[in-house]
């Protein structure tokens, strides 16, 4: 009950509205017109690519990500693709309906790594307003459809068998700020420094939690110095041994002697599983692609089409409004 109380406190503090299943039911229901219309904007915010000086001309970044996403966010193969392509081009979002075999291509390109990333960001921003608060952790996607990452992550041989999604969300909305993709076998504890810088960049982050994988004296010491409070639980052998860290000295007493008013902050972590969740849920937990490139850039399509239908919930939740092209210019200037 405290747990709930806590919760329901923190949506009192950030002026968040109760919850209206009228308006839930609206972003359900008109979920994929609004999806249309924000990649296409989204898409409409990517730079244009240098042409070269000989040959055909490929298809555009834009053109490529979003016949990636639209594949990503209805499930289907990139045959029975080509009818929702053909309908996107008379609606006026693409200008070529593609070949089947050319959308599988525009997954192996290792060009959209990178412009996958920053869309990803940039679909965050319209709800800087509202977050203020983050939760870390990681999760598997299945290369082959072996069994789940939940049922393979106690299993550490096995995990080269899947790709690793690094995520920071936010704890109201389940939006993902900050993504990188690993193999299954890489450690969680690394990333976090580089996915806080990337959150801190357009976000501010009061507080951020994660689980015991992220503990080390450095992760504390660098969220400290971005001006937020990080609440890691202690590994069972860890003490309170500052060695040079007072931060980690600090929270180690308050981890010992406020052990339930710091599990109440630790517990909004619980928003990181559910936005994994979210994200399998919809569009499933296994990759379908057959290589390296191609996985990659197919989970983070995921991770972008979670955000774009977490942007749709809040856009009838909390009524913001989304302009990309004024979000991209707040982002290129602080960056």
């Amino acid at each position: 009950m405290e747990d709930i109380q806590f919760k329901l406190s923190d949506f009192k503090e950030t002026g968040i509205k109760e919850f209206n299943w009228h308006d839930y039911n609206n972003s359900q229901t008109k979920e994929k017109l609004f999806f249309f219309r924000l990649l296409d904007e989204l898409c409409s915010c990517i730079e244009p690519e240098k042409e070269g000086s000989v040959g055909r001309r490929p298809a555009s970044f834009a053109h490529q990500i979003f016949c990636m996403c639209l594949k990503t966010y209805l499930g289907m193969s990139s045959r029975r693709l080509i009818s929702d392509l053909e309908v996107s081009k008379q609606a006026g979002y693409i200008d070529v309906c593609p070949c089947f075999n050319s959308v599988l291509n525009y997954f192996n390109n290792s060009s959209l790594k990178s412009v996958l990333k920053y869309l990803i960001e940039l679909s965050a921003l319209p709800l800087a307003q509202l977050e203020r608060k983050f939760a870390v952790d990681s999760t598997g996607f299945s290369l082959h459809q072996y069994e789940p990452w939940i049922q393979a992550r106690e299993h550490h041989k096995t995990h080269r068998k899947y790709k690793k999604a690094h995520i920071i969300y936010g704890v109201l909305s389940n939006i993902a700020v900050s993504c990188s993709v690993t193999e299954g076998n890489k450690a969680d504890s690394p990333q976090f420094q580089n996915l806080l810088k990337r959150a801190a960049n357009n976000f501010i982050v009061d507080e951020i939690t994660a689980d015991k994988a992220y503990s080390s004296r450095e992760n504390l010491r660098y969220a400290s110095e971005l001006g937020s409070v990080a609440y890691i639980p202690f590994k069972d052998n860890a003490t309170g041994n500052s060695k040079g860290c007072m931060v980690w000295k600090r929270m180690y007493e308050y981890f010992k002697k406020h052990n339930e008013e710091f599990l109440r902050h630790y517990h909004l972590r619980s928003n990181a599983e559910t936005g994994f969740w979210m994200i399998k849920q919809k569009f499933g937990e296994f990759v379908k692609s057959k290589n390296e490139v191609s996985q990659e850039n197919e989970v983070l399509c995921k991770v972008l089409c979670h955000n774009i239908c977490c942007l749709i919930q809040e856009i009838f939740l909390q009524k913001i409004e989304v302009n990309f092209l004024d979000v991209q210019k707040l982002f290129v200037a602080q960056q």
